[in-house]
């Protein structure tokens, strides 16, 4: 069955080959940055914003932070999902690939790390 899913694969080249799916490759960073910048955010901008507003306002703050980092990361994903199959499996897209996944992780933990700074800043 195994040699079966592999020679139906889109992705699959010879059984001694095996190419990576960008469209895939980036869905995955994608889902895994979001998680990272929602944790980042929560332990991080959250709690700089505690110390000087004992509210709803940082969780609001989250909410709102969380909610525009989406159209980021669906930019970074829609530029890969609308590859065709041979597009996927070109290996010619790994230094674009590349590119966007750095800039995809600079993004998500940058941007918190950031954000707690400016925070700090703010109410201090």
């Amino acid at each position: 069955m195994n040699k079966a899913l592999r020679e139906n694969d889109i992705v699959s080249g010879p059984m001694t080959e095996r190419r990576r799916d960008w469209r895939k490759a980036m869905s995955d960073n994608v889902a895994l940055a979001l998680l990272v910048y929602t944790g980042l955010q929560i332990f991080m901008t959250v709690g700089a914003m505690k110390q000087g507003v004992s509210s709803i306002v940082p969780y609001l703050a989250l909410v709102i932070l969380v909610a525009g980092i989406i159209p980021a990361c669906r930019w970074f994903e829609r530029r890969w999902s609308d590859l065709s199959d041979d597009e996927a499996a070109d290996l010619a897209l790994k230094p674009a690939f590349r590119r966007d996944q750095i800039m995809l992780w600079v993004l998500a933990i940058g941007l918190p790390v950031v954000l707690t700074l400016i925070f700090k800043l703010i109410f201090s």
